[in-house]
């Protein structure tokens, strides 16, 4: 088995390969297949939803020499350089660590020659927003003139920390958090690759809980299967995962969430404690409830359940909203949501870490319906 981790094992190598992005997939294949490419895109997106992934796949397709409609044939000496990161005409910039005005100067410089091997020399420029404004300034003035055997893909998790006039030079890409079910079913293929068994609920933990990063996903599968290899264990369970990821069931939020409904104060504060007494973090169990409030006024506004912040649910979960949500209203949703980020801002300060709950679940429990 191979030493890489997963993310970079199983990196797509082709537009088909690429999770949830179809819309950015399909646009850059047609421009593609008419000749259409750009001298500079802007992806923007959250992270680990594929920007750089896409960007390196960009890059095969337009230097590929015997590429099949947009697809890169990923066997040609221009596609295997790339696949094993020996193409020095792709470069790959961190703005991160290389934001000065002397890194872009050598940008340009080097800009100027023609690529070395390939048809187009491109650039990638990871987290561009991190550029010092003289430095964003300096890229400016190649993206207004760039040569033609230069491609730059920009890549940003800030898109509205990006100058306007260097935005107005690329095109402009989105890219969306992936859902529970589209990581779910690449999970899924990857723990088969790997040999490995493990219950269609727990892949769902690990999705639930990379909040639609599928980078985030594939790394906390890695650590899952590595333990479970460490303790020679063939069958992973939702559980496991739970104990591993240090994850608070949410079964316990539920039945949390349950007492507040019914306004029972005594056994509301009672099991709070108790389970921060068993080795529940008050911190995380304050922030897992803030989410399922959230989650179950998202559910009042779309019963459907259709909204795009919710996909990062399990089915599970999901069922249990539907029916507590029945009893009770919008307002009061308001009400708790309220009264627990503030309880959860003032824990920071609080000598005793479970008291600002303690008088959150009161001051809830004491509105009159």
């Amino acid at each position: 088995m191979s030493n890489l981790v997963l993310y970079r094992k199983y990196r797509p190598k082709n537009f088909s390969e690429v999770v949830g992005q179809e819309h950015i997939v399909t646009t850059l294949s047609n421009a593609l297949e008419n000749d259409m490419v750009s001298h500079s895109y802007l992806f923007c997106g959250p992270r680990g939803s594929g920007k750089t992934t896409i960007a390196r796949i960009l890059a095969k397709a337009v230097n590929c020499l015997d590429r099949k409609g947009a697809e890169p044939c990923n066997k040609c000496s221009a596609c295997l350089e790339i696949n094993s990161n020996r193409a020095i005409d792709l470069i790959e910039i961190d703005a991160a660590s290389n934001r000065g005005i002397d890194e872009i100067r050598q940008l340009k410089e080097g800009a100027r020659f023609s690529p070395t091997r390939l048809k187009y020399k491109v650039y990638i420029i990871d987290e561009a927003h991190q550029l010092s404004k003289d430095a964003a300034n300096a890229l400016l003035k190649i993206l207004e003139e760039p040569p033609a055997h230069v491609i730059f893909i920009l890549a940003t998790t800030d898109a509205h920390k990006m100058i306007s006039t260097i935005i107005s030079r690329c095109q402009r890409f989105d890219f969306y958090k992936l859902t529970v079910p589209q990581i779910v079913k690449k999970l899924k293929t990857i723990a088969k690759a790997e040999k490995t068994k493990i219950d269609d609920d727990a892949l769902e933990l690990i999705a639930a809980n990379s909040e639609g990063a599928f980078r985030d996903a594939e790394g906390l599968l890695d650590q899952v299967i590595t333990f479970a290899q460490s303790i020679n264990d063939k069958h992973i369970t939702a559980e496991e995962i739970k104990e591993f990821l240090g994850i608070i069931d949410s079964k316990l939020i539920s039945e949390f969430f349950d007492l507040l409904i019914k306004k029972d104060r005594a056994k509301a504060i009672g099991f709070f404690n108790e389970n921060v007494e068993k080795g529940i973090n008050p911190f995380e169990f304050a922030k897992n409830l803030i989410d399922y409030i959230r989650y179950g006024l998202l559910f009042k506004i779309d019963p459907d359940l259709n909204n795009s912040l919710t996909n990062t649910l399990t089915s599970e979960d999901r069922q249990k909203i539907e029916k507590q949500m029945a009893k009770i209203e919008e307002k009061e949703l308001r009400v708790f949501l309220k009264v627990f980020l503030e309880a959860q801002a003032r824990m920071k300060y609080s000598p005793i870490p479970q008291l600002p709950i303690e008088l959150a679940i009161l001051e809830i429990t004491d509105k009159k319906e």
